[in-house]
């Protein structure tokens, strides 16, 4: 279990830096992270950092896209631990 915390903190920690980074290269308008990337890291177990990084950087707030593709990680993150709560996986 302790292995299991540990790389939700990292990962989350890793996911909030590299938005960071991102918005950094946006307002630079320099090379930035693929999308793909961020949603990858959110759907491996990174959510939670990418939600607190979007609101402290403010950043990908205002795209929907980006906003509705997010969301559809969160549900179905929520229909994967639902079913996994109660033994159908």
């Amino acid at each position: 279990m302790k292995i299991l915390l540990l790389y939700f903190l990292l990962l989350n920690c890793f996911t909030f830096l590299l938005t960071g980074y991102d918005k950094f290269q946006a307002r630079r308008h320099k090379r930035r992270i693929p999308e793909f990337i961020l949603f990858v890291l959110a759907f491996v177990g990174g959510t939670i950092g990418l939600l607190t990084a979007m609101l402290f950087f403010r950043h990908k707030t205002s795209k929907i896209t980006f906003i509705m593709k997010f969301s559809y990680v969160i549900i179905v993150q929520i229909v994967v631990i639902y079913l996994k709560l109660n033994h159908h996986i």
